[in-house]
């Protein structure tokens, strides 16, 4: 029996002592994983604008890890997501018809281990997207859609699997992403992607910190298809922390938004952003 009573007190003793050095937290401030700066599908609160004067971007959004578990060398996380990305047409007079808009909601998990100069790990998503054409883009005159259009049904819901890599300031990514239900069914059910963001701060000084990211995505509608997102700003705020940045993106390929998933588009933007 004292043999016994040893070892189950030993026992709580360990588990206490382990215990002791991990930390649990609900609605932790700081975010485990921080978005990738050039992926499309992040939580963004801004807006960004065509340099041709065509249209304009209105981003809100925002995630949150609702419940975490900490220690010395690793993060484990599990939050949500909620977001819309809306398309605006510029007009005269200071005027924006809304033209189109996306919403996004889902539930992320996200691991994350320390290392010397660094850190690796992945985060996980389950996400719907929908979208849909807006009152903006109807033309009540001739009680038809603008530029031949009509609107339809776009939804689609998917797992991703992001792992990544991070030394210092520089973090690279590989995307993975299986659409198990989608409409319209002409969309390929895989997306592969890769990316970085880097953030120089070799050339930063007190709160401002330059960035530079890519994101390179490859999927399908009917064909294979790629589209590249590149952006370079300054962030003025701590780099792994909250903090506003403006920058300057490129982008080419099929259409970001829902209803013109088929279209083309090249342009380049200039905007801003509350980083979370």
């Amino acid at each position: 029996m004292r043999i016994l009573y040893f070892i189950s007190v030993s026992t709580l003793l360990l588990v206490s002592s382990a215990s002791a050095q991990v930390i649990h937290s609900w609605f932790d401030t700081d975010l485990n994983i921080k978005p990738f700066t050039a992926n499309f599908y992040e939580p963004k609160a801004g807006t960004s604008f065509d340099l041709k004067g065509k249209f304009l971007r209105l981003d809100i959004g925002t995630t949150q890890d609702v419940y975490s578990i900490k220690d010395s060398i690793d993060t484990y996380s599990f939050g949500a997501d909620l977001f819309t990305y809306t398309r605006l047409r510029s007009e005269n007079d200071f005027k924006f018809p809304v033209e189109t808009i996306d919403y996004f909601f889902g539930v992320n998990f996200g691991f994350k281990h320390f290392i010397p100069d660094g850190n690796y790990g992945l985060r996980f998503r389950l996400s719907h997207v929908s979208a849909h054409l807006v009152d903006g883009l109807y033309d009540g005159q001739n009680n038809d859609w603008r530029n031949g259009l009509s609107s339809f049904v776009f939804s689609k819901e998917f797992v991703e699997l992001f792992p990544f890599y991070q030394y210092k300031n520089i973090r690279a990514y590989l995307g993975l992403t299986y659409i198990f239900h989608v409409i319209p069914d002409v969309i390929g059910k895989g997306i592969y992607q890769l990316g970085f963001d880097y953030y120089l701060t070799q050339l930063s000084f007190g709160e401002f910190n330059p960035f530079v990211a890519a994101d390179y995505k490859l999927s399908s509608a009917g064909d294979f298809n790629s589209s590249i997102i590149s952006t370079i700003g300054f962030k003025f705020g701590k780099v792994n922390s909250k903090g506003f940045s403006l920058s300057f993106t490129y982008f080419s390929g099929k259409s970001i938004h829902g209803e013109f998933f088929n279209k083309n588009e090249s342009y380049s933007t200039i905007g801003f952003n509350v980083d979370l």
